[in-house]
């Protein structure tokens, strides 16, 4: 019986320890990314954004991960799937500072996406967003819903989506389910659709 109970104990512990560090919060100071080690992927990424834009130099900047906690993408994954590095917290909302542009190249802040979502739709809308942010502060939160399919470790999303929330009045200005696919489609949803879809809650401010 007690070697029972021990044994139980054990699972109970490294039932803990797996749900703790397979979901791990990275905040960079102007980003948080909540990131899976089960998918080698961000679940999602959220920032404020205050009159971005800029004229910042980012040829020579390059995604790593510096963070030994995560089993994050490699360079090698991503070798020849014609997938994009997509950004979660765009970098060009961040071009007003090169130090923290820079911070935005990392594994644990990008999704792969298809060209035709990450150089089409999706940043048609990050740079309408970033137009909004000229005039108010937002809150950002986006990232993937995570289907069957893999290019090397990683998962690949089936949609990614992103909700814009505007700091002072404290309304939803935007919440987009975008499909991540060679004709990539855009479907604007309310956040209680989201959710339901996601199977999560999606907290906002308050």
């Amino acid at each position: 019986m007690k070697t029972f109970r021990i044994g139980l104990l054990f699972c109970l512990v490294l039932f803990v320890y797996s749900s703790t560090f397979s979901q791990l919060i990275v905040d960079k100071g102007i980003y948080k990314a909540n990131f899976s080690n089960t998918y080698h992927e961000p679940k999602y990424v959220s920032y404020y954004l205050n009159k971005g834009g800029g004229d910042c130099n980012r040829d020579k900047f390059s995604f790593k991960n510096d963070d030994n906690r995560l089993e994050s993408a490699t360079d090698q994954d991503y070798k020849g799937s014609h997938y994009d590095k997509g950004h979660l917290a765009n970098a060009e909302d961040f071009a007003f500072d090169c130090v923290k542009d820079e911070l935005t190249f990392r594994y644990y802040n990008c999704l792969p996406q298809t060209t035709n979502l990450n150089r089409g739709i999706w940043k048609s809308k990050e740079t309408q967003i970033r137009e909004w942010s000229q005039k108010e502060k937002l809150y950002i939160i986006c990232g993937g819903f995570f289907g069957n399919k893999k290019i090397g470790k990683i998962t690949v999303p089936s949609y990614c989506w992103k909700v814009v929330q505007s700091v002072s009045s404290k309304k939803v200005l935007f919440c987009g389910w975008f499909s991540n696919t060679d004709k990539a489609t855009l479907e604007e949803i309310t956040v209680d659709e989201l959710g339901k879809r996601l199977n999560s809650r999606i907290v906002l401010l308050q």
